[in-house]
């Protein structure tokens, strides 16, 4: 039977109906905060009853770690292009990372890792994610010195450093003012520059080299 608050109850695939609730999730997770994700918040966006949300979900801890991992997932593919030398891949990257759209992501990393202090599972989502991340960008990495484009001895090492660049840039998420100065821009392509070898007028530099520009 319908109910008359809510309209005619539509039936979906069990599939569909589950992506559909990690896709508001993960909205609310950007937004709002993990914390603000709910079985009533979630149901009332979606306009079902808490019940069925908790059918595919009916640990709120489950939700939470699945809708950071989409939001998190969905990132990396924007951060990491397909085409191009490694030099032009970094440049898009260091675009993404320093861009306004990207500051959503940066609150909710800072988010998740407080949250994690208290959250087991959470903490394990994090480590998973972090571990994807630095596999992608020590790839990247190592084909940029198979090409001759960077010179590092350790990608590895140089991936971890300009994580911590990219961590440090999102630890001020929540103060755009800031990130919008002259003395924090361009932070995230000094450290490449800086880790990479990655010369701007003849030297390894910091300002925003012109190759990552």
């Amino acid at each position: 039977m319908a109910d008359p608050e809510r309209g005619p109850r539509v039936r979906k695939a069990p599939e569909e109906r589950r992506a559909e609730i990690l896709e508001e999730a993960a909205g609310i997770a950007l937004a709002d905060g993990l914390e603000r994700i709910t079985l009533r918040e979630v149901a009332e966006r979606l306009g079902v009853r808490p019940s069925l949300i908790g059918h595919y979900f009916p640990v709120v801890g489950d939700l939470v770690n699945a809708a950071f991992t989409l939001a998190v997932s969905r990132e990396r593919d924007r951060l990491f292009v397909a085409g191009g030398s490694p030099t032009a891949r970094l440049a898009e990257f260091v675009r993404r990372v320093e861009s306004v759209p990207a500051r959503p992501l940066g609150r909710l990393w800072l988010n998740a890792r407080h949250l994690a202090r208290f959250a087991p599972g959470l903490a394990a989502a994090i480590a998973q994610q972090e571990a994807l991340d630095e596999e992608r960008l020590t790839a990247l990495i190592e084909a940029g010195v198979a090409a001759g484009e960077f010179r590092v001895g350790d990608p590895a090492v140089a991936c971890v450093r300009i994580w911590m660049a990219v961590d440090g840039l999102g630890a001020y998420a929540n103060s755009p003012d800031l990130l919008d100065t002259a003395a924090y821009s361009g932070f995230v392509a000094d450290v490449c520059a800086w880790t990479l070898g990655i010369a701007e007028g003849g030297r390894p530099g910091f300002g925003v080299p012109a190759v990552l520009e």
